[in-house]
Formats: structure tokens, sequence, C-alpha cells
């Protein structure tokens, strides 16, 4: 679907969970870094008490779908963006409670362009979110989720089962990964309690 070209926009908002950020998600960055000149990356579901349930999507909210922490996807998105050869005063990392609409004031800039992709009713829901604050938005993409493309859970499933997943994912998240052990707490994750 065509969009309508965006005017000279200063600061953009971008969010995602980035458990784990993976070739899809940086095209994603990418995008909106193009389109403007700062861009804020919300990570969203950035602790357990700033994480909701949502009916359109309620695995996101569970431990298993979690396994990184706030610090560990900042450290990621960082590593990813400069990796990719974008300056780090191009942009900020900020915790953003996407399902808590009433709190978006004190993580973002409320006057910026808020971008969003939508694959499914939560991406709706998400856009929805954006406007019931009357916010600028961007839809960046908009395709059924046949269409997606990558998916952080698959790698997730991957890790965690031994299976070749560094190939999803960019360079430095495969450094990161593995420095953390990552597939080895999802497989803690998923033992029995």
């Amino acid at each position: 679907m065509a969009r309508e070209p965006i005017p000279d926009v200063e600061t953009g908002v971008i969010h995602g969970r980035f458990q784990v950020l993976h070739n899809d998600h940086l095209s994603y960055l990418q995008a909106g870094m193009a389109l403007c000149r700062h861009l804020v990356v919300g990570i969203t579901n950035p602790d357990p008490f700033l994480t909701r349930d949502e009916t359109v999507d309620p695995k996101r909210s569970r431990s298993i779908s979690n396994p990184l922490t706030y610090f560990e996807r900042y450290v990621m998105i960082r590593a990813v963006l400069e990796e990719a050869g974008i300056a780090s005063s191009r942009f900020s990392v900020v915790p953003f409670p996407v399902n808590l609409p009433e709190l978006y004031r004190y993580y973002v800039p409320l006057d910026a362009l808020f971008f969003v992709s939508i694959y499914d009713d939560w991406g709706k829901r998400k856009l929805a979110y954006f406007k019931s604050l009357g916010l600028a938005t961007h839809i960046l993409r908009e395709v059924p989720a046949a269409e997606k493309g990558l998916s952080a859970t698959d790698i997730r499933c991957r890790m965690a089962r031994n299976e070749h997943w560094e190939a999803g994912v960019p360079g430095a998240v495969v450094r990161l990964m593995k420095k953390w052990d990552i597939p080895g707490r999802l497989r803690e994750m998923e033992k029995p309690s």
C-alpha cells in the first residue's frame, strides 16, 4: 500500500519488544530512521510491572516471550544500530509501556511522529492507543501476518532447541545472545517448575 510522503520530521518514535532483535526488526528501525532526524526507540514490556495482558495478543506478556531484560535489549539495540553505521546521536533508546497510554508522556515526546507496522489485531490496537491520545502517526507497513516475515518467537524457539538461529539476526545480536547465553536461559525458562 503506497503511503503519502512525510514532511520534514524532527523526531520519530518507534517501538517493539525486540525479544530477540532480528533482521526484519533492523529493517523496521532503519525505515523509521529514514523518515526523521532523531529516532526514539521505545522498548515495550520493559519490566513485569509495565507489562499488561492483551486479549488480542495474550502470548506477548508471558515470561517465556520476554527472556531479555530491559537493559539487555537497550545494549542490543544500541549495538545493532551502531553496527549498521547509525551515529548514536541520531537515536535514543527508552522504556515504552505501549499498552499503558496514560504513561506515554513520561517516556517519549508526544509531539513526535509515532511509527507503527500492522500485521494483526495487536498492530491495530497499538494504532488505536496512539490515536486515542491524538498522536501523529505513520504506518510504516501494513500486511497480513502470513506476509510479516521473520518472527522473534521462531528465533527464540530455535535457540531453545539448539537449532540454527544466527542467520536471522544481525551480527551484534549473535555475539550478545551467545555472551549472555540466552539459548540456555530459554531452555531453563521452559523447564517445568
